[in-house]
């Protein structure tokens, strides 16, 4: 089940032999991984709160007893509300710290070290790096911008040939921008381009939701986000009492 669930979330280079996590040579993750797999465990709200949890007090067999969170970030570095902590002779001390700062949410992976004390440090320099040196940029912001900047210039100029009079103008939209939000280091937002491609003459009918052309989004070389842009609406082709309403109308009979 576990295996099953490490394939639906995409962990590739993830494999379970046991639920422990005791060292065996078919038993791995990787750093980034354990990354994607604490993102989706801090989806749960009963998650984020235990591992944000310092203390707390349990019954044992009608026995209270007050146990204490291994995190040692937690409650100590500013932000910081998980999230796991762990040791084998093969992984070392390792820790996946969860930080929040200014709504800003980070996840860091530490694993091999030789010592806590090592992980702690290499944690926190983790941390102060990331929210030191990278900012979250709104990309659906700026691709919807560009888009209709280019709609207002570029949406008559598309010919549809053989169209009602009615529906000969095409109403474009955008599709979802699945990258909404992306952090990006301090100084790459203003290597971000957006370039649009699209097809410019039509013959009718023309279908509702038809590929129009793309917009893409760039830092630098690196394609960061991708979408669609649609027909919005069906445009129908031309029929022959079009066509005789459309001569008489040239004609200068005022229909």
């Amino acid at each position: 089940m576990m295996n099953e669930k490490a394939k639906s979330l995409h962990l590739e280079n993830t494999n379970f032999v046991t639920p422990h996590g005791l060292d065996n040579p078919s038993h791995y993750t990787t750093a980034y991984e354990l990354a994607k797999l604490t993102d989706y465990a801090l989806s749960n709200e009963k998650f984020c709160k235990i591992v944000n949890t310092k203390n707390t007090n349990i019954n044992v067999n009608g026995v209270s007893r007050n146990i204490s969170n291994t995190n040692e970030l937690l409650g100590v570095l500013g932000g910081v509300n998980g999230v796991k902590t762990g040791f084998t002779g093969e992984a070392g001390r390792c820790l996946v710290t969860s930080c929040t700062r200014n709504g800003n949410q980070i996840i860091t992976v530490v694993l091999g070290a030789d010592t806590k004390k090592q992980r702690t440090s290499d944690s926190i320099k983790l941390i102060e790096y990331a929210f030191k040196n990278y900012e979250r940029v709104n990309i659906e912001e700026i691709a919807k911008k560009e888009f209709e900047n280019w709609k207002q210039i570029n949406s008559k100029r598309i010919y549809i040939n053989k169209a009602k009079m009615q529906s000969s103008n095409m109403e474009l939209e955008l599709t979802e921008i699945q990258n909404k939000v992306i952090p990006l280091k301090l100084g790459e937002k203003e290597k971000i381009t957006v370039q649009i491609n699209a097809i410019y003459e039509y013959e009718a009918p023309v279908s509702k939701n038809e590929l129009i052309g793309t917009l893409i989004v760039k830092c630098g070389d690196e394609i960061i986000e991708t979408a669609n842009i649609v027909n919005k609406y069906e445009i129908e082709k031309n029929d022959i009492v079009s066509y005789m309403l459309e001569f008489i109308r040239l004609l200068g009979y005022g229909f």
